[in-house]
């Protein structure tokens, strides 16, 4: 039964303790993705998220616990073995090349390395993402922050990834380019995409996501359905300060 669990599993983080030198951040976190389903992981400023992205990435690794992805454990894998075993990263800051111009930033890391059957190119996120198209000689740090995070999420689908992350995937841009970001993470799912998303925004979250996970100082504190979540105000004000 427990092979089952696992095969059923995209993604299984369990009990991880990871710190930025003698500063513990997170204490025995634990979450889980499905193929096809779409969670998030949310909390205040400062209890973790990030850290745990980061974790699961291999970017700070975590000192105990596991990180089982497609099966195999990562927790000890540098960051690129990660990358290539199907995982795209979306960073809060977006972090796109800036001396690259927006398609060198797109095909500068990408790879069917799993032979989908219909594969990210140039063309299909020219389709979701007009703008890039139209932007696609100016180099990256010519571009709005609407663009770069489009770009950001452009270059990830790249890579043709098992799992895409997201951290902080509508911070800091305005209302309309915010919509944009929202239906396209919908698109996503309509496609089966697996995906992980860090963000503030409740009500967005609860209409598109599979399934939530609430960490408060480093521990998850709560996990459910987009139902339980809205049926629990308490809860939301709680631990997410709304």
């Amino acid at each position: 039964m427990a092979e089952k669990v696992m095969a059923d599993t995209l993604l299984d983080v369990d009990g991880i303790e990871t710190c930025y030198g003698l500063s513990q951040v997170l204490f025995g976190l634990s979450l889980s993705i499905k193929p096809g389903e779409m969670v998030s992981l949310m909390g205040r400023n400062g209890m973790g998220k990030t850290t745990t992205i980061r974790s699961i990435m291999g970017l700070t690794p975590a000192r105990a616990g596991t990180i089982r992805f497609a099966g195999a454990e990562v927790r000890q894998l540098p960051s690129y073995r990660i990358a290539k075993l199907g995982v795209g990263l979306v960073p809060e800051g977006r972090q796109i090349f800036p001396n690259l111009t927006v398609r060198e930033n797109l095909v500068a890391a990408a790879a069917d390395r799993f032979g989908s059957s219909n594969p990210w190119t140039l063309a299909a996120i020219y389709v979701m993402f007009p703008r890039l198209a139209e932007r696609a000689s100016n180099m990256g740090n010519q571009l709005s922050g609407g663009e770069q995070q489009m770009l950001a999420i452009g270059r990830a689908l790249m890579t043709n990834p098992k799992l895409l992350i997201l951290d902080e995937a509508t911070e800091g841009l305005a209302p309309l380019i915010r919509e944009e970001i929202w239906n396209c993470l919908s698109l996503l799912k309509s496609r089966g995409q697996s995906i992980l998303v860090v963000d503030k925004n409740v009500d967005h979250l609860a209409r598109i996501c599979d399934r939530h996970y609430i960490i408060e100082r480093g521990k998850t504190v709560w996990s459910g359905t987009s139902v339980a979540l809205m049926a629990e105000p308490d809860l939301q004000h709680k631990y997410l300060g709304i």
